[in-house]
């Protein structure tokens, strides 16, 4: 812990503090920072899976929003079948339709993408622009079928009954799904910090992202365990295609490849391959649209990519890069 760079970390309360006294009042500026927070967590589960098959697979993979679209596409359907439990007035029993819609996206998204990294990924490793190129064509494609499948409009996917409206804390109104939202943000960045540095498989991954041919002479098959980081990668972007179409409670075919300009700013931010740098470069485009949101809507529009600009000027390779990448 001693050798920690915590300057990265320190940049998102630094951001906060600063936004206090250009917002004005304290209740304003909680409610703003509160749904900065839960944008950040819901766009960092959804970069996470991006960030995880880069910096381990050193694959770019610019058809990750198929897989987000996807996963919101199918918790609709899920949605649809357990409406019952959607609308009771009962906390455990909207959960019961959340947790299934939640996995169903998950599985789904995760087998798509077993199949995606064998027919589209495979035949490009090690081949960056041609990566870039097919896995494009691989979204359109997707964003197609999901079409053929449910329609080319646009669907509505509401929140449970109970996770509706807000409660007021003093002056300050906090959303209840926004709550939710920074909770499973911050769930699926301690599953991956702990699988990656406590578990075996995240020890054998990180020694064949240094060294494949030193892992694959001890016996372990290392291509079988980057094609689970993949699916990996593809059912976290499932998950956050969940969270993401209960936030604007409306889902559509190009969904995906709306937001994922917003993921490749976040994991420009936060180093390519490191996941406490998509961490912090999520929460700190999710404060700073919520921010600059409120006090000039105009700036709000280029104001990530003002974010990135000065971000890269500090450190050009991300707050916290990968080494040789």
């Amino acid at each position: 812990m001693r050798d920690f760079d915590w300057k990265p970390v320190a940049l998102v309360p630094l951001l906060a503090a600063l936004a206090l006294p250009a917002v004005g009042s304290g209740s304003t500026w909680l409610t703003l920072t509160v749904a900065g927070l839960a944008m950040g967590l819901i766009v960092f589960i959804i970069a996470s899976g991006l960030t995880l098959v880069f910096g381990l697979m050193d694959v770019l993979n610019f058809g990750h929003g198929v897989f987000i679209a996807l996963g919101a596409f199918v918790a609709v359907s899920v949605f649809g079948g357990l409406n019952a439990y959607a609308i009771a007035d009962s906390f455990w029993l909207n959960l019961v339709a959340l947790v299934p819609a939640m996995l169903a996206a998950m599985v789904v998204a995760g087998a798509v993408g077993l199949v995606f990294e064998r027919v589209i990924v495979r035949p490009v490793y090690g081949q960056h622009l041609k990566q870039i190129l097919i896995t494009m064509g691989g979204m359109i494609i997707g964003e197609e079928l999901i079409k053929v499948v449910w329609g080319p409009g646009q669907l509505a996917l509401p929140l449970p009954e109970t996770l509706r409206g807000s409660f007021l804390l003093g002056d300050a109104s906090i959303e209840k799904y926004r709550l939710l939202a920074m909770a499973v943000g911050l769930a699926v960045f301690a599953a991956m910090v702990w699988t990656l540095n406590r578990t075996k498989v995240g020890l054998l991954i990180r020694a064949g992202v240094q060294d494949r041919e030193m892992v694959e002479s001890l016996g372990y098959r290392i291509r079988r365990l980057f094609v689970g980081v993949f699916v990996a990668g593809s059912a976290l972007a499932g998950l956050g295609g969940v969270m993401w179409g209960l936030y604007q409670q409306t889902v559509l075919p190009q969904m995906g490849a709306q937001v994922n300009v917003l993921i490749f700013i976040v994991i420009i931010i936060g180093g390519l391959g490191s996941t406490l740098g998509a961490l912090v470069g999520a929460l700190l485009v999710g404060l700073m649209a919520n921010y600059t949101g409120f006090l000039m809507p105009k700036v709000a529009l280029f104001s990530n990519i003002a974010l990135m600009v000065a971000i890269l000027l500090w450190r050009p390779q991300g707050v916290y890069p990968v080494a040789n990448r």
